[in-house]
């Protein structure tokens, strides 16, 4: 798991991590945005741009912020490596805890 999406995002979906990220790895849910583990290539252009402070690399997750690590992966369980989140458009879903 390279870079996660946390709990600042909710309902606020800022979407410029998503103009930044160069391999299109960030998903739209339906309350927050999600990162591809396996699509995400680390460059870390996501992190510095996100104004809510809610993109961390996986290593650096503050410990209050850890369950993310594994929302972020779980959305995935279902919608799998679609190879790029414009394509799929907002999914209307969120990972069950988010919901």
């Amino acid at each position: 798991m390279p870079y996660v999406i946390t709990a600042s995002c909710l309902d606020v979906m800022d979407r410029s991590c998503v103009e930044e990220c160069p391999v299109d790895c960030i998903y739209e849910g339906d309350r927050m945005l999600y990162i591809q583990p396996d699509e995400c290539v680390e460059c870390g252009r996501c992190e510095p741009v996100c104004p809510q402070i809610s993109i961390y690399h996986h290593e650096d997750l503050p410990e209050d912020r850890k369950d993310y690590e594994r929302i972020n992966a779980e959305f995935f369980t279902d919608l799998g490596s679609p190879g790029g989140a414009r394509k799929v458009g907002r999914t209307g879903a969120d990972h069950p805890d988010v919901a």
